[in-house]
Formats: structure tokens, sequence, C-alpha cells
């Protein structure tokens, strides 16, 4: 439950961080061609907040429910 967390981390200002803090990475590892890897953004996204939940950063519901950014396709 989010209540039980320190700070609630929002959707919106998890998917900025994404965008503008990993995609970068992920940019440089997989899409050299200039074509975005789907599949590498999604699975960077998933193990992102995957991580961010072990974390105690997001709560389960947040990880469970979170839909991932437009950056990741749709």
């Amino acid at each position: 439950m989010a209540s039980n967390l320190p700070r609630v981390m929002l959707h919106a200002d998890a998917s900025n961080f994404f965008e503008y803090e990993i995609l970068p990475a992920i940019r440089f590892a997989h899409e050299r061609d200039g074509l975005p890897d789907w599949p590498a953004r999604r699975e960077a996204w998933n193990n992102w907040t995957d991580a961010l939940c072990k974390d105690r950063q997001i709560s389960t519901w947040q990880y469970m429910n979170w839909s991932q950014p437009r950056c990741c396709g749709d």
C-alpha cells in the first residue's frame, strides 16, 4: 500500500525520469541504427519499476497497475 511508503512516486514522475535518465542508455545500447527497439524499452521499464518496488519507492499496486510510458510504444 502506498500509504506505507515514506514518499509516493507518481506515474508521471517515474515516466519523466525514465525518459530522460534511463532511456538514453537504452538508445545508446540498442538503437544505434536510429530505430526504436520497443522490446528493449519495455523490458527496461519493467526492470526499473521492479527495482523501484523492491526498494519500496513504489507500492506493489503501482508496480502491478502502472502502464508503460509513451516512449515505450503503444
